[in-house]
């Protein structure tokens, strides 16, 4: 069976399908997604931890998390849905990076020139904000061998306007505004083959027996992205790989005080955030180490958090929350990351391969990202028409042929 399409998408997670909708509410264009999963969110979008912070090295990530960030906030005027399943939550953003305060204060100070409501605060006023959390900045060892004495930090920054969304939510409703819009998506269906002719790639064959003729392909494909590019004949630079990430869900009992942040933890190596309404934690790493283990079969990895990295994490948050009883269940998975080895910074855009786009290595930034990822990709596929909540960065920041951009550290926070 033939058919044809403007634009096929491969990958049903939260950038292609942002892509699809960003297309169908500004264009005539034919859209179909194509997603071999079973349900939503069996890849990386179902694992996100979903913190919407804007605090980066570049001003063009910071600009994108903000454009993202007014997304969240009017979520249900963006994807028209009266009754949308997903909610903002913006308990604000604590960074507790262990910088002397004029480096706390020069990164406050690019975030606020970028229009994000950033401050700087002392001890005090975090403890008056949170009481729960401990201020220490002192060099904290995972492993217990090393003595520690706690000595209170001088600076920290708060983002004011952040939090975290619902990722599985958002999924859900990206996909039925989409499907409202026009969007075919295609379920269960893998993509077997890409049709590439004369140096343009002009079809994708479907699982189903289809080939689907498009005027364009857009790889989205998440942690499946290599063998996509692998059909298509693509050649490049970029070392992206998958890679198993963990993260820890810890019962948070009634006698831990509240409110608390989203917390960016240097010092300890952690970030974690409140979950299911406040009755869990959610806690993950920040460091370059815990993000190595590439994984072969996107299709085959360990799905639960391992032991040790469950019994480091938790030493770490009893550091950064002394309050907290040993005791309680806690539990943790694992996902997948598509990280860029090179600059953890994703390639998006159009490839030598006529017809056929990238959209790869979001590195743990994807789903802040999502919606205005698929602002820049739609405006580029549309001639540059323009819709509500379109972002002004260009996508030619993340093109393939750039140089990699210069990081301090290549860590999920770059």
């Amino acid at each position: 069976m033939t058919e044809t399409a403007d634009l096929v998408i491969i990958g049903g997670g939260i950038m292609g399908l942002s892509i699809a909708y960003q297309v169908a509410r500004r264009s005539n264009l034919s859209v179909v997604v194509v997603e071999k999963g079973a349900g939503l969110g069996e890849g990386s979008t179902g694992g996100s931890a979903a913190i919407t912070r804007q605090r980066y090295s570049h001003a063009e990530n910071i600009r994108m998390s903000r454009d993202g960030n007014v997304v969240f906030r009017n979520w249900a005027e963006y994807t028209g849905l009266t009754e949308p399943r997903a909610e903002y939550h913006d308990p604000g953003v604590l960074w507790m990076m262990a910088a002397p305060p004029d480096a706390v204060a020069a990164d406050c100070a690019r975030m606020v020139a970028e229009g994000v409501d950033a401050v700087v605060v002392g001890p005090e006023d975090v403890h008056a904000r949170f009481p729960a959390l401990a201020t220490c900045l002192q060099p904290f060892d995972l492993t217990g061998e090393v003595p520690h004495e706690c000595a209170d930090g001088e600076a920290f920054l708060l983002e004011r306007d952040a939090g975290y969304f619902d990722a599985t939510g958002a999924l859900e409703d990206v996909a039925e505004a989409a499907r409202l819009a026009g969007v075919d998506l295609r379920m269960r269906i893998a993509v077997t083959d890409i049709v590439v002719a004369g140096g343009r790639a002009t079809a994708v064959m479907l699982s189903d027996g289809t080939r689907l003729g498009a005027g364009q392909i857009v790889n989205a494909a998440g942690p499946w992205c290599g063998p996509i590019n692998a059909m298509a004949g693509l050649e490049w630079k970029w070392n992206i790989v998958p890679v198993r990430v963990q993260v820890i869900y810890r019962e948070l009992p009634d006698d831990v005080p509240r409110p608390l942040p989203v917390v960016g933890d240097a010092t300890t190596g952690i970030y974690f955030r409140p979950e299911s309404g406040g009755q869990q934690l959610l806690m993950g790493s920040v460091l370059e180490e815990d993000e190595q283990e590439v994984v072969a079969d996107p299709d085959d990895y360990r799905q639960v958090a391992d032991r040790s990295f469950i019994d480091s994490k938790i030493h770490a948050l009893h550091h950064r929350i002394p309050s907290l009883p040993h005791r309680g269940q806690v539990g943790g998975m694992a996902s997948l990351y598509t990280i860029n080895h090179d600059d953890v910074h994703p390639v998006i855009g159009p490839t030598p391969i006529a017809g056929f786009a990238v959209v790869n290595g979001f590195s743990g930034h994807g789903f802040k990202e999502s919606q205005m990822v698929g602002s820049m990709v739609a405006q580029w596929l549309t001639g540059g028409t323009r819709a509500s909540f379109d972002t002004d960065v260009a996508m030619e920041f993340f093109s393939i042929d750039r140089e990699p951009i210069a990081i301090e550290a290549k860590t999920v926070l770059a």
